[in-house]
């Protein structure tokens, strides 16, 4: 009788462990496609330029080397791999280092750009890798698409620090910005966020948590292949893990891990369950938030993460966008300005801009019914 018992009660345990895990939303009902005034789909008629093929061929090459090498030099690598995509290339762009409320952070200023108009960047590399250096070919476009002085986030990564020390730096810095600017306090005129895979998810993380705590929000949100959901239960998670070159490149260790294991991981190593929406974007409140552009691949493991994102949000009556490219790399506007496709993204980018400050945002909101 007493065993009966001992196992009912890890029956129970291990049920509340799984539903904590899993969160209470079910997502499925977003997985449609995104309605004609919410998104657009992109795609040449021959497939991926020349240069995409080149820089998949590049981030493939590299996959057998990554797949040898021992777990404690993965993330050395991984690192390392990453900081070295500026190599080689030129930028017009000044770098400037500043500690922002003890924050390490990089100024990037493009030619004549206005200190006023600010960005806030938040790079990607699945949140134990990536840094201010690794991503200045995008935070250089950046500031000049947008015209504004941008600051890149060099926030805590795992595995040395908590998931939870990496989002408060990125929220230090987010309230040091609405005062500062390149050359000390100056008040903002305009305001964007912007952020790629891990990134985006801080992005998209802040956005919402400006609207909760009253802080000024965003003009607009930009983010690239943005992860929205961290209990990894997204459809295209596994759909696309032989299509997506990057993750099955960089991340290949990773794809041999089982999901519910990744997401047991997740908890224990962010500490916060996974669908909480400060990891979780997707399952918190998307009403009320800025004018939105998500960009990304249908061949990527977070193509739905995206998709969902932009669905539940247009519901809940915020203006976000999704342009859906045929068969890119995950977060290809990193390969700016090689990569064909790479200066489309950026060219729509301003275009997106463009409509948000000429006041045009409400055409990307849900058209009412009626």
């Amino acid at each position: 009788m007493e065993f009966l018992i001992t196992l009912l009660v890890l029956f129970f345990i291990l049920l509340a462990a799984h539903l904590w895990l899993a969160g209470s939303e079910d997502l499925s009902r977003y997985d449609h496609p995104v309605e004609p005034e919410g998104g657009e789909a992109i795609a040449a008629a021959g497939g991926p330029s020349e240069s995409h093929r080149q820089a998949e061929a590049a981030l493939l090459s590299v996959g057998p080397e990554i797949e040898s090498l021992p777990p404690r030099k993965l993330i050395p690598w991984v690192r390392d791999f990453m900081d070295r995509i500026p190599e080689g290339r030129r930028f017009d762009a000044e770098f400037r280092p500043v500690e922002c409320n003890g924050v390490r952070c990089e100024w990037v200023l493009a030619p004549g750009v206005d200190p006023s108009r600010r960005v806030l960047y938040l790079h990607g590399g699945a949140f134990f890798a990536g840094s201010p250096l690794s991503h200045r070919t995008i935070t250089a476009r950046f500031s000049t698409v947008a015209r504004a002085a941008l600051l890149s986030v060099d926030y805590r990564l795992l595995p040395e620090h908590r998931r939870r020390d990496g989002i408060d730096d990125c929220r230090s810095a987010y309230r040091w910005l609405l005062v500062n600017g390149p050359d000390g306090p100056l008040p903002l005129s305009r305001f964007f966020i912007g952020g790629d895979s891990a990134g985006g998810n801080l992005a998209l993380m802040l956005s919402a948590w400006a609207r909760d705590g009253g802080l000024r929000s965003a003009d607009a949100v930009v983010t690239f292949s943005p992860t929205t959901d961290s209990t990894f239960r997204a459809p295209s998670m596994q759909r696309n893990a032989e299509s997506d070159a990057m993750v099955r490149s960089l991340m290949a260790p990773l794809k041999r891990v089982p999901r519910p294991m990744l997401r047991w991981m997740s908890a224990l190593t962010n500490r916060v369950r996974p669908a909480a929406p400060e990891v979780s974007p997707v399952y918190g409140d998307l009403s009320g938030l800025p004018p939105t552009l998500i960009q990304a691949s249908d061949s990527e493991m977070l193509y739905d993460d995206a998709r969902r994102y932009v669905n539940k949000a247009r519901r809940a009556g915020s203006p976000a966008y999704l342009q859906t490219w045929s068969g890119l790399l995950h977060a290809w506007p990193l390969f700016y300005p090689q990569v064909d496709e790479a200066r489309h993204s950026w060219e729509r980018v301003a275009a997106f801009l463009e409509r948000v400050e000429a006041g045009e945002a409400g055409c990307y909101q849900r058209p009412r019914s009626r």
